[in-house]
């Protein structure tokens, strides 16, 4: 529940804006910041009350754990053990959309809730500048997942963010609308083989091309990265999947030149690019509306992997 001695400040990206959020990072408060993926509700991720914090504003399971995002391939590797393969992904992935999991160093200095409990670390160097020049000012490892209520529509806006958790944290940094408007795609290895633990914005084939070979599909199985609940990204209306003739009374997504007719859409011409960028904010627009959605067929192919992710999961039964 929002907190009514709490006022969620709204900073601008400028180095007032910037030197205030830092101030709060390090003070142990929550501050949601722009990614080029999704905005991400970060703490310091060192610190135990930072990190319980993000738990709690959420609504997220203790079992789910974090991503923390860092400002280089050098800060990663303090933390955790890269393997080859995670180094050549990193090398061509970051600054970007990739997380990587690898297990933890001794003495890695991370709040135990951060991991929740596993011996494996999720870190990501994102690309946006806005949250590259919050990591340099704030000088440490942030923990940070998407910055809304758990379960529910990611926040691709600071609007988003202030729709889902004003009252609950300290500040938004207002970076503007996100490019990629989906999350991360995170990578395992297990006995040296990669595994595609979620997709997201890497596309299973520009990881193909780095790798060598695709990563396989995780196993269905107990939680052991981010973003992996079967009901997540969901909106509160009920949602349909693949729909090419609409219900009367649903608002109806479409995607591509054959669905003229269709209210919204992820994208006219069939970009999944487009779409990407554009899912979660069509996806609260749609809500707003108060009717059960319908989505128009997206290809599972490049991004379309990812996008169908998210989309299978908003659609899951409701937990």
């Amino acid at each position: 529940m929002p907190d009514p001695a709490l006022s969620t400040e709204i900073l601008h990206t400028d180095p007032a804006g910037i030197a205030r959020a830092a101030d709060l990072l390090r003070a142990g408060a929550l501050v949601a910041l722009p990614t080029e993926t999704v905005y991400g509700l970060a703490g310091d991720a060192r610190n135990a009350q930072a990190v319980a914090a993000i738990y709690a504003a959420k609504g997220r399971p203790a079992l789910n754990p974090l991503i923390v995002h860092l400002g280089s391939l050098e800060a990663a590797e303090d933390l955790a053990e890269l393997c080859e393969g995670a180094r050549a992904c990193a090398s061509t992935f970051w600054p970007g959309p990739l997380t990587l999991v690898a297990p933890l160093r001794a003495g890695h200095g991370l709040a135990p809730a951060v991991t929740a409990g596993l011996p494996t670390v999720a870190l990501r160097v994102p690309a946006h500048p806005v949250a590259r020049v919050v990591l340099e000012a704030f000088g440490g490892p942030l923990a940070a997942p998407s910055a809304n209520p758990s379960g529910r529509i990611s926040p691709t806006s600071a609007a988003h963010v202030m729709a889902g958790l004003s009252g609950r944290i300290a500040a938004v940094l207002d970076g503007g609308s996100c490019a990629v408007g989906v999350e991360s795609t995170i990578l395992g290895f297990e006995d040296g083989q990669p595994v595609l633990l979620r997709a997201g914005g890497v596309s299973p084939e520009a990881l193909a091309r780095v790798l060598g070979k695709a990563p396989a599909p995780r196993a269905c199985g107990k939680i052991t990265a981010p973003g992996q609940l079967a009901s997540h990204y969901a909106p509160c209306a009920a949602l349909r999947l693949n729909v090419t003739r609409p219900l009367p009374g649903e608002v109806w997504i479409g995607f591509g030149p054959d669905c003229a007719a269709a209210e919204m859409t992820l994208s006219a011409t069939g970009d999944l690019q487009e779409a990407a960028s554009r899912l979660f904010g069509v996806l609260h627009a749609a809500d707003a509306m108060d009717r059960p959605i319908a989505v128009a067929p997206v290809p599972e192919t490049g991004l379309g992997v990812a996008i169908n992710d998210r989309l299978r999961r908003a659609a899951a039964p409701r937990v």
